[in-house]
């Protein structure tokens, strides 16, 4: 249940983040959008989909292209 509701939050904020970078043409939030609608089918752990979360919704302020 708590994995199926971590997949729905980082997928809203990928849906975000991948509309956000397209008008704005940056390429990083537009490819951590992707990953973050992408990365819950793969992982089962809930630790492990926090913390690739967690990295994905910082990746965009920490890069400049």
């Amino acid at each position: 249940m708590n994995e199926l509701f971590v997949g729905l939050i980082a997928g809203a904020f990928g849906a975000a983040y991948f509309v956000y970078g397209k008008r704005q043409q940056k390429f990083a939030p537009m490819i951590s959008g992707v990953l973050l609608c992408v990365y819950p089918y793969a992982t089962d752990s809930l630790l492990w989909l926090c913390v690739i979360g967690a990295v994905l919704l910082a990746v965009p302020f920490f890069t400049d292209f």
